[in-house]
């Protein structure tokens, strides 16, 4: 892999950030750990993550909320959670949070690194076109309206350019004679001072 990718991994166990951290580094990814719902959201707030790995149980903020709350601001990171209590319940709140898929515990090598390259794939190609248009549809209404009003803007703009084209054109086409006049009297009268002008 020529890009590193970097994976947020959010549990209270240092055990499964440190299996992520052995079975990942060194094939291309970075690994940032965070110990809980929290943690995981203040680091996502400074900085971009190609996929967040998360607990259910943690104390504070759980996982599904972080997966809720990623899901409202970065809709573009996929989630995957990571549980031992796969009860109906949990997986019915997780799916309506939009998460990417569920890695059972305990992981093994090859789980993590299927999970992991499998949430990563999923993300459409265009994610990186995502934030402007996240961040435009979370804005209040008023924004919305000045976002409507510059997008007519931009119409007009492009409706005069596209009929003032033809006689920027015929202006370009008239002048062009003139033009090439006064570059060859410029010219002319260069030469002619030289000749002029005692050696």
């Amino acid at each position: 892999m020529s890009i590193l990718r970097k994976v947020l991994v959010v549990d209270d166990d240092p055990v499964i950030s440190k299996s992520f951290d052995r079975v990942l580094t060194g094939k291309g990814y970075i690994v940032v750990s965070a110990e809980n719902g929290q943690e995981a959201l203040n680091k996502v707030a400074k900085e971009e993550y190609d996929a967040v790995f998360t607990d259910i149980r943690m104390p504070g903020v759980d996982g599904i909320e972080v997966a809720e709350q990623l899901r409202a601001k970065h809709p573009w990171t996929p989630v995957v959670i990571i549980t031992g209590y796969g009860s109906p319940d949990n997986q019915a709140r997780a799916e309506a949070a939009g998460v990417s898929g569920f890695l059972r515990k305990p992981l093994s090598p090859e789980m993590i690194k299927k999970s992991v390259e499998a949430a990563i794939s999923a993300v459409p190609p265009t994610a990186a076109e995502f934030p402007p248009v996240a961040a435009a549809a979370a804005q209040p209404a008023a924004d919305g309206e000045q976002t409507a009003g510059r997008k007519v803007a931009v119409v007009f703009k492009d409706v005069g350019m596209f009929l003032a084209a033809p006689f920027i054109g015929l202006a370009y086409i008239a002048l062009f004679p003139f033009i090439g006049l006064a570059m060859l009297a410029w010219t002319g009268v260069q030469a002619w001072r030289q000749r002029v002008s005692p050696d």
